[in-house]
Formats: C-alpha cells, sequence, structure tokens
C-alpha cells in the first residue's frame, strides 16, 4: 500500500465564470472577490481543524488555482506552491480562449461533454480524452515523487471529475454528472496500482453561510 493521500481543492470562484467567458491557460483573470472569501474561508477551516497534514501543496498553472493554493498555504505550514500544468482545466485551445460564451455559442453551438470522449469540445482544444490522459499523468507522477505524503492540488471541477471517474473506474463522458463546489475538498487514498479509495466528495461545509 503506498497509502498517498491527494485532496484536491476546486479554486475559488471565478471572473471567467462570472463574467461568463471561456477561461483556458491563456484568459483566465483569477478569483472574484467572493472566490477570495470562499478561499479565506476554506483556510481558516484548515487552520482550526487541522484535519489535513499536508507533506506538498501544488496548484495548476491557472491564475484561478494558484490564487487559491496561495491563500491557503498558511493553514498547511505555509508550505511552497509547486505549478504543475498537468492540474489544469481542460484547455479549449488559443482559437477559443477568452471567446465569451454566447460568442462561442453563436458560433459553434452549446458545447457537449456527454458525447464520445475523443470528439473536440472547442474547436482547436482538446479532446476529452486528452485532457483525462494529461489529469491521470500528473496523478501517477504526483503519487510517484510524494508517496506515503498528502499531497494538496488546488486544481478545477474538470479535473477532480476527471480523477474521479478514472480511479473509480467510471465512463470518462455520459451516464452522470458531478456537481463540484468552489474551494471544497476531495480526498482520495492510493491503495495500490490503479485502486483508489475516495475519502470524501465536494466536502465545503465551510462555506455555510457566506
Amino acid at each position: 500500500m503506498s497509502s498517498t493521500r491527494l485532496v484536491l481543492v476546486r479554486h475559488g470562484e471565478s471572473r471567467a465564470t462570472i463574467e461568463r467567458f471561456v477561461g483556458g491557460p491563456r484568459s483566465c483573470t483569477g478569483l472574484t472577490d467572493h472566490g477570495r472569501l470562499q478561499a479565506e474561508a476554506l483556510r481558516n477551516r484548515l487552520s482550526a481543524g487541522h484535519d489535513v497534514e499536508a507533506t506538498a501543496l501544488f496548484a495548476s498553472n491557472f491564475p484561478r488555482a494558484l490564487e487559491t493554493a496561495n491563500i491557503i498555504a498558511p493553514s498547511i505550514g505555509s508550505l511552497p506552491v509547486s505549478v504543475d500544468s498537468g492540474w489544469g482545466e481542460h484547455d479549449p485551445g488559443p482559437d477559443c480562449d477568452g471567446m465569451t460564451y454566447d460568442e462561442f455559442i453563436e458560433r459553434f453551438g452549446v458545447p457537449r461533454w456527454d458525447g464520445d470522449p475523443h470528439d473536440v469540445v472547442y474547436p482547436g482544444g482538446e479532446t476529452i480524452s486528452q485532457f483525462h490522459d494529461r489529469v491521470m499523468e500528473a496523478l501517477r507522477r504526483t503519487v510517484r515523487q510524494h508517496e506515503g505524503g498528502t499531497v494538496v492540488i488546488a486544481c478545477h471541477a474538470g479535473v477532480i471529475d476527471a480523477v474521479m471517474r478514472n480511479t473509480l473506474h467510471m465512463h470518462q463522458t455520459g451516464k452522470f454528472e458531478l456537481h463540484t463546489q468552489n474551494t471544497s475538498l476531495t480526498e482520495l487514498l492510493h491503495v495500490q496500482g490503479s485502486k483508489w479509495r475516495l475519502l470524501r466528495y465536494n466536502d465545503s461545509s465551510h462555506l455555510h453561510g457566506l
């Protein structure tokens, strides 16, 4: 048993969500004020509860994830934030990145996330299958490099969806939907090989009252 724990933290509310544009790695502009409050609420919870004894802290290369990681870092020993683009959200490609949702829908229609995983969602971007492969390579790399540790990763809803579907051996698309809250905690324990144990999903109790 490797006993490596991964604690996946979805970033706080992003400006891309509120301003309704495709917020890929080239156009992401970070958190809203409310998103920072959400991250601060998580930081306060972790500081008070000590339920995560982290040995490493990662963030994707998206500003909204990096900002979230920097806010919560003091609550887990002020660990340095390591940036790994493998934990980044689905890449829509350079042509669609930064496009407003209204413009995208007018040109291409509503994006489909429940179809063939080898289909392109955003023209010029990753397929869902390519995205899942990238995320799972980041997961395997992280487990190898931090065996036996507890790694906190500030990442994205799509990334958490990909991890859940692959570690629990589910379909890459369709069948069901996950709705992961901002700054929620999802925790998995690596048992051995491809076997994982889900310890908690979408734990967002610190957001009550916000």
